[in-house]
């Protein structure tokens, strides 16, 4: 029977507990994240765990009602780079010749620029919104995931099933269907992970540059933001949100980081 890593078990038993956080908010959550009360600035209380922000609005619900927002916004962008990038890397390592040369090209180039800034000017032209930001930094990451993909792919088209299946005559597109994307789904989903928590990060860093989410949407980066004015007398208006992202960027790098060494095995042949 396989044996788990102890940094796995952790890591999943953390994102059950972010993701029943998110899926149950309603249920968990005091007040309503966007509702207004005269308590302004509030100090922590049985009442208020975190206290209240410069709107009166209960911080412990609305970093709640975050984490749905940066879940969201995490999985979303890691499913578009996988859909973007995957492809990409699988053409790239599998065909070579001018395919690779020309598509390596195109990675190289968005993987140049920083992915902060290549995210600051995508939002900026696309808008402020959950949908605009999860294309932006699934498009971001997804140069990332194809080189991932080329560099596995490079590996498993030399092995000697995939020369058996070429000398019985298959074609490139069964045999990249039937071996080569099977045998490179360990390290895609371990990425799928990584970009996840890398998401949440950048989605953070945005909305606290005014380019995320917009209000009054409870979102952990513009919490943080709003809060700083604030840290000398309410530290936790920020450092609640703040600790939240870094607990779940944790989290998902644990997953992804630790994916490899649970499931490694065997290249898988197709019968």
């Amino acid at each position: 029977m396989q044996k788990f890593p102890a940094r796995l078990v952790l890591g999943l038993i953390l994102l059950a507990v972010i993701t029943l956080a998110a899926v149950f908010a309603p249920l968990i959550a005091p007040y309503p994240p966007t509702a207004s009360t005269t308590n302004i600035l509030g100090a922590p209380s049985a009442a208020n765990f975190f206290g209240t922000d410069q709107l009166g609005r209960d911080v412990f619900s609305r970093v709640l009602f975050g984490t749905r927002v940066s879940l969201q916004v995490g999985a979303a962008a890691a499913i578009v780079a996988v859909l973007i990038g995957a492809p990409i890397g699988l053409a790239a390592g599998f065909f070579r010749g001018w395919v690779d040369f020309i598509l390596v090209q195109v990675i190289d180039i968005f993987i140049a620029l920083p992915g902060l800034v290549l995210a600051l000017i995508i939002t900026a032209m696309l808008g402020p919104s959950v949908f605009n930001l999860s294309i932006t930094l699934g498009v971001v990451t997804a140069p990332t995931v194809a080189r991932l993909v080329r560099g596995q792919v490079f590996v498993v088209r030399e092995m000697l099933f995939v020369e058996a299946a070429r000398a019985t005559g298959a074609s490139s597109f069964w045999i990249i269907r039937k071996h080569v994307m099977p045998n490179t789904m360990r390290v895609v989903w371990s990425q799928f992970a990584i970009n996840v928590s890398l998401a949440i990060f950048t989605s953070a860093s945005l909305s606290f540059l005014g380019l995320g989410v917009p209000p009054p949407a409870p979102d952990w980066g513009g919490m943080v933001r709003d809060g700083s004015s604030f840290l000398p007398i309410r530290p936790l208006l920020s450092l609640g949100p703040g600790a939240a992202v870094a607990l779940t960027v944790f989290t998902f790098y644990l997953v992804g980081s630790s994916m490899n060494d649970a499931f490694s095995r065997r290249p898988r042949v197709a019968e």
